[in-house]
């Protein structure tokens, strides 16, 4: 069985555990103080070019979502999300388990805009019950997000002056942002994360590394007490170098941009060969998550050899899955897919 169905069924790329083997037996202090985590954090943000940003390692997405947001938001304050944001549909509640309602805005492709988050707030502020319902305070989107889409510089910086017309602070989730970051037509860079967001995170769980995201404060006045979150939270992992030395590992020789780099020509090879087929897709996906349309038969045939993550009935006789490329996935077993469906389609 050959598996597409995400990005991170590797275990971490081969320099990482080099690296992890080679300090076994260092003695460092805990909790993600110790001198790999502090060179990790100088790394990372002189990628961001933003040598003033509080940096911050946690062990997954999830819990880097619940973090971030519980320590943004006031009891009374819920976040705004696209519909399919990753917080509102693949995180079992975890943000409402921290008080915090999630506040859907519809999406076709997985983005919203700028519009959306200022009338969602007018609709609040202006509504004579506002003080009976959950306050807007914060804005979620994904860099890609849950579709595969990317938003480009100009609608991050029109959602950036929406959040400050409003009043609210941004949140971007970046679980896959490497591979965003190395798609076809980006225009969007880690300055510009730093330089748009009051905080974002660049996800290594789907990027190389066994585990861990690193949490990026362009706003220093929220992170003052970050830490008490993450011990809170669950998150203060006591072995943290475990965290640095990744980070370390994937930003000290641009390996992060290298392995993504692998990931999205793999990707591309297999958008444009379906296209080539006249294979539909879902949405048009510049990153490692593709979305073809297939009746329901090939599916049935692919699925004897290939795994993939269904993602929705189109109609009575098609379906739409995701097909995902990495970090570590071969050429081989892409030419291998892309031959069984031109036999299929």
């Amino acid at each position: 069985m050959l598996r597409f169905e995400s990005d991170y069924l590797e275990g971490a790329h081969p320099k990482i555990l080099e690296k992890l083997i080679e300090t076994n037996f260092e003695q460092t202090a805990g909790y993600g103080v110790d001198d790999h985590c502090e060179r990790a954090r100088e790394l990372i943000k002189k990628a961001c070019g933003a040598p003033d940003a509080y940096v911050q390692f946690l062990v997954g997405g999830t819990q880097t979502n619940a973090t971030v947001i519980a320590s943004l938001l006031r009891p009374y304050e819920g976040v705004l999300s696209a519909v399919s944001g990753h917080i509102n549909v693949h995180e079992t509640g975890a943000i409402e388990a921290t008080g915090h309602k999630v506040l859907p805005l519809a999406s076709e492709d997985g983005k919203i805009t700028a519009s959306q988050i200022e009338n969602a707030y007018s609709a609040h502020i202006n509504d004579s019950s506002f003080e009976h319902m959950v306050k807007p305070a914060l804005v979620y989107i994904s860099q890609p997000t849950e579709n595969g889409t990317l938003y480009s510089k100009s609608e991050l910086e029109a959602i950036r002056e929406a959040c400050d017309n409003c009043k609210l602070r941004l949140f971007i989730d970046g679980a896959r942002c490497g591979y965003g970051l190395k798609a076809e037509n980006n225009d969007v860079f880690l300055p510009d994360l730093a330089r748009l967001s009051d905080v974002f995170y660049i996800g290594g769980t789907k990027v190389g590394a066994l585990f861990g995201e690193a949490v990026v404060f362009s706003n220093k006045k929220l992170c003052e007490n970050f830490r008490y979150m993450i011990k809170r939270h669950g998150g203060m992992l006591a072995k943290g170098r475990l965290l640095g030395i990744q980070f370390e590992t994937l930003f000290e020789d641009g390996l992060y941009f290298e392995i993504s780099e692998h990931a999205m020509r793999l990707a591309l090879k297999i958008k444009y060969a379906l296209k080539d087929m006249g294979v539909n897709v879902l949405f048009d996906s510049p990153t490692n998550q593709q979305f073809p349309i297939f009746k329901d038969e090939v599916l049935q045939k692919l699925s004897e050899k290939y795994s993939f993550c269904y993602w929705c009935r189109v109609d009575d006789t098609h379906s739409a899955v995701r097909i995902c490329t990495s970090w570590a996935t071969k050429e081989d077993s892409v030419d291998a897919l892309l031959e069984d469906i031109r036999k299929l389609v």
